[in-house]
C-alpha cells in the first residue's frame, strides 16, 4: 500500500520529485541537482546537443550500436519543427556536437555535411509532429530488447525498475523490414501513444521523453505556437531506453527461470504499481538518473570535442566568463 508519510514531507518539490532527502545537520538544506534553466533560447540549444552528443557516446558504451543502426533526435529550442540527428555513417563513440545534422521535419537537411539515416528521418520526423511535447527519441537494436520484441508483448511488473514503464509503454506488432515509409513512422507514433516506451515487434526498442500530462494538454493547446514549445530532455529519453532494455534482460532472465525451476513470478498488484510508477517514473528522475553515465563522459579528456560546437568558440557568460557546467 502506499506509505502515510515519508522520510521526504519536509522537502522541497524539486527534492521530494527526486527522492532526495537534503536536510543537513546544521540546519541547512541541500538541493539535488536538477535540469538547469536557460537564459536564451540558443543556450539550450548548446545544451541539447552537448547532451545528445553525449547520449550516443553512452549508447556506444553500453553496445547498442550496430553498424548504421539505430539514432537519437533532439527538437531544436529555436526552429522547433527542426529536429537534431546523427549523420548515417558515424559510429556512436565518436559523434560530437559538430557531427550533428538539422532535419526539418519534412526531410531536408538545414545544417549538415552528411545525409542521415532515412529510417531514423521516417520514425522520428512522425513522433515529434504526433508528440509537440516530446523533445527526444531514441531508438536502437539492443540485444535484450530485440531479443524480447520477438515475443511482441509488453512487459510484467515484475519488479521495481519495470514499473518505470507501468502503463506507459506499447507494442508495435507490424514488422515490415526497414522503416523507410513514413506511414510506418505515422503507426508506430500512434502505437506510442501518449507513453514513454514501445517495444517493436521483430525489431527492438524506442523511447522518448515525458512530461506531466498537465503541461502536454497545454502544449496540445497551444500547437500553433510552437515556439513555447517546453518537455522533456534527451537525458530523460536516453535513461529510460537504457532502463527499459535492462528491464528486457531482467524479463528474458525471469521467463527463463520460472519454465526451468517450477517457480511462480510474482507480479506486483495493482495498487503498489500505480503509486510506486509516479515515484520512480517522472521526466525528473529519469533526467537526474542519467547524470551518472553522463559525467565520465565529460571527464574522459574529449570534452572540448564533445561539448563545444566545430570552429565555434566555447560559449560564455554575459560577463565573458567560463559557462557553467551543463
Amino acid at each position: 500500500m502506499a506509505p502515510a508519510a515519508t522520510v521526504l514531507l519536509k522537502e522541497d518539490s524539486t527534492n521530494a520529485a527526486s527522492g532526495a532527502l537534503g536536510l543537513a545537520k546544521d540546519g541547512r538544506k541541500l538541493k539535488i541537482r536538477s535540469c538547469p534553466q536557460f537564459n536564451t533560447p540558443l543556450e539550450e540549444r548548446i545544451y541539447r546537443k552537448q547532451h545528445l552528443a553525449a547520449a550516443f557516446r553512452i549508447f556506444a558504451d553500453k553496445g547498442y550500436d550496430e553498424g548504421i543502426a539505430g539514432h537519437i533526435s533532439v527538437r531544436d529550442p529555436i526552429l522547433t519543427d527542426h529536429f537534431w540527428l546523427n549523420p548515417l555513417s558515424a559510429h556512436f563513440s565518436q559523434i560530437k556536437v559538430s557531427d550533428l545534422i538539422l532535419v526539418y521535419e519534412e526531410g531536408q537537411v538545414v545544417e549538415g555535411d552528411e545525409p542521415i539515416n532515412g529510417a531514423a528521418f521516417a520514425i522520428h520526423s512522425e513522433i515529434h509532429k504526433a508528440r509537440p511535447e516530446v523533445n527526444a527519441a531514441c531508438h536502437a537494436h539492443s540485444v535484450h530488447g530485440k531479443a524480447f520484441s520477438a515475443f511482441g508483448r509488453e512487459l510484467d511488473m515484475i519488479a521495481q525498475d519495470a514499473l518505470r514503464f507501468y502503463k506507459s509503454h506499447a507494442v508495435y506488432t507490424e514488422f515490415g523490414g526497414v522503416v523507410l515509409d513514413r506511414e510506418e513512422g505515422k503507426r508506430i507514433a500512434k502505437a506510442l501513444g501518449n507513453g514513454k516506451a514501445v517495444i517493436l515487434q521483430n525489431h527492438g526498442l524506442l523511447t522518448v521523453s515525458s512530461i506531466c500530462p498537465e503541461m502536454a494538454l497545454q502544449i496540445m493547446n497551444e500547437v500553433s505556437n510552437r515556439r513555447n514549445q517546453v518537455g522533456g530532455t534527451v537525458d530523460e529519453a536516453a535513461f529510460w531506453f537504457i532502463s527499459l532494455d535492462e528491464t528486457c534482460h531482467a524479463q528474458l532472465l525471469v521467463d527463463a527461470a520460472e519454465f526451468g525451476s517450477g517457480y511462480k513470478r510474482k507480479i506486483i498488484n495493482e495498487e503498489e504499481a500505480e503509486f510506486t510508477a509516479k515515484q520512480v517514473g517522472g521526466p525528473e528522475k529519469g533526467w537526474l538518473a542519467f547524470q551518472p553515465y553522463n559525467r565520465p563522459v565529460k571527464r574522459r579528456g574529449v570534452s572540448r570535442l564533445l561539448f563545444y560546437c566545430g570552429n565555434m568558440n566555447p560559449p560564455t557568460g554575459s560577463d565573458g566568463s567560463e559557462p557553467r557546467e551543463i
